[in-house]
């Protein structure tokens, strides 16, 4: 017996709940259209493989840049069987596909792969509240609008819309630095948040520094992620 299944397969540069909200305006439309699929596969596959076709079990397969933990959450509240995949590219010719989230069905179980290297240059020897710290940062990094990618240099990881908008460098002890490309004086600068580094070297691009220590410097960094983002 097979399953249909309805497969959003769309390009993202970075994360996008776009891809998660189309695919199941698609599995909608696949319920709802029954027949018309029906006579679609008797005419591309046969009459028997249509006979063989099982209502009961289909599957979205939604594949994107990334996905957040908000988007894990999100599927978690549906009872159909979800699969979210991350695509990378390798040169211009090969394509890797991980599995980040697998909801089955009636069982809202999820199955998590943990992403690998997606904090930025954190060591073994480090904290793992500073890793999940880590994890936050790029996550909102990625999601702060459409069309981010995310680029790793040697000495630090670049977040790009058109051109850089934030640097995240590897973390320090008890912080992680972003250089963002928002203008320091159009920003109220707090002391042991955010400086203006205008003219001072460091790593990465951008004249406003944002030091984060806690997932709620993360969360009152966003308006300045979103303002970079906008002057890139």
């Amino acid at each position: 017996m097979q399953a249909p299944a309805v497969g959003n397969v769309e390009y993202k540069r970075g994360t996008d709940a776009g891809v998660i909200h189309q695919g199941l305006y698609y599995l909608s439309w696949l319920m709802d259209h029954r027949v018309e699929f029906q006579h679609l596969v008797r005419d591309r596959l046969g009459v028997t493989a249509a006979s063989q076709v099982l209502w009961s079990g289909p599957r979205l397969i939604c594949i994107a840049g990334d996905f957040t933990r908000y988007d894990l959450h999100a599927v978690r509240e549906h009872r159909r069987s979800i699969d979210l995949v991350r695509y990378r590219l390798f040169g211009s010719d090969l394509l890797g596909l991980e599995t980040v989230a697998s909801v089955g069905g009636s069982t809202p179980a999820v199955r998590r792969v943990r992403r690998q290297a997606a904090s930025p240059g954190v060591e073994s020897g480090q904290s793992a509240a500073l890793a999940d710290l880590a994890e936050a940062v790029d996550e909102a990094l990625l999601g702060v609008g459409d069309g981010v990618s995310r680029v790793q240099r040697k000495h630090y990881r670049a977040y790009q819309h058109l051109q850089n908008f934030a640097c995240v460098c590897p973390p320090q002890k008890t912080k992680i630095l972003v250089y963002l490309k928002a203008d320091p004086k159009q920003v109220d600068l707090v002391p042991g948040f955010t400086r203006d580094v205008t003219g001072l070297g460091h790593l990465g691009t951008g004249d406003l520094e944002v030091q984060l220590r806690t997932p709620k410097d993360v969360a009152r960094a966003q308006d300045l992620f979103r303002a970079s983002y906008a002057a890139a």
